[in-house]
């Protein structure tokens, strides 16, 4: 039995990245697309070249990415690495190109981020810098590594928009969004920029609504300040008194004595329960 827990934990850690699930705090918001542009450190177009899974290489798998262009933050000198896998022949799945909503479906799987990618696929990156080494910005369930295999992709072109509009003082980007909005609605014969007009009316309603509510606050009165254990309010003389004028005596039958009607012992039964391009 030793042996066989010894195996199930070495297997854990040899695990992918998502061996855990993740579990988001009480009032956590997957953020909007704006808010996911002016947070990232660092948004990079890069290619996805390889993947490390050499066992005393690094603490976690990583993947190599060759930068091709940032939109925003400095363009990295070189290949930068990521903590992520790539993804084998039989489990690759490519970002849905006209999606500008939903993270990659990867994001659902169990880690709420996506982790693994093709050997040689474009991606946009939303960066951040943590000590020292690159990590993913966003957060879970958000859109922070997208395939974008074509310089007109859609996620490409609402992304390059959201930079630019979240460089203006916050008082200024609504009638910035309702005019660009507008334009593109306008455009009633192409369906990529009815795609990225519904995108910009998302970012106008705001902020979304958290995926877990917060936890209410804790009575003070109602918590023992010794142990932290929730205590029971005291019942008053009267109230013991009113209680014990309508408690029954149980009879050997079951029934309650004197009541109108009495029902017969039986079986308890169970409960139920019930310039706007489409990409080429």
């Amino acid at each position: 039995m030793r042996f066989l827990t010894q195996l199930a934990v070495a297997a854990l850690l040899a695990a992918p990245l998502p061996a855990i699930a993740c579990s988001v705090a009480p009032g956590y918001r997957v953020p909007t697309n704006l808010e996911l542009v002016e947070r990232a450190d660092l948004i990079l177009l890069g290619t996805v070249t390889d993947g490390n899974f050499a066992p005393d290489s690094s603490d976690e798998q990583m993947i190599s990415v060759e930068p091709v262009a940032a939109l925003k933050g400095a363009m990295p000198t070189g290949p930068i690495a990521l903590p992520a896998t790539i993804a084998p022949a039989a489990e690759m799945q490519l970002s849905n190109p006209y999606e500008l909503k939903d993270a990659h479906p990867q994001s659902l799987a169990g880690a709420c981020v996506r982790y693994t990618f093709p050997r040689g696929s474009r991606v946009l990156f939303f960066l951040d810098r943590q000590d020292g080494r690159w990590r993913e910005s966003g957060g879970p369930f958000s859109r922070w590594a997208e395939d974008v295999l074509t310089d007109d992709a859609p996620w490409l072109q609402a992304v390059r928009f959201y930079i630019q509009v979240a460089k203006l003082p916050e008082e200024e980007r609504s009638s910035v969004l309702a005019a660009r909005r507008s334009e593109l609605g306008e455009l009633g014969d192409d369906p990529v920029a009815q795609l990225i007009a519904a995108d910009i009316d998302r970012q106008l309603a705001g902020p979304t609504a958290p995926l877990r509510e917060e936890l209410p606050p804790v009575d003070s009165e109602a918590v023992d300040d010794e142990t932290g254990a929730e205590t029971t309010p005291p019942i008053a003389d009267e109230d013991a008194e009113a209680a014990s004028t309508v408690a029954v005596e149980i009879t050997d039958q079951g029934a309650p004595r004197g009541s109108s009607s009495s029902i017969p012992p039986g079986p308890s039964s169970p409960s139920s329960s019930s310039s706007l391009r489409s990409p080429r």
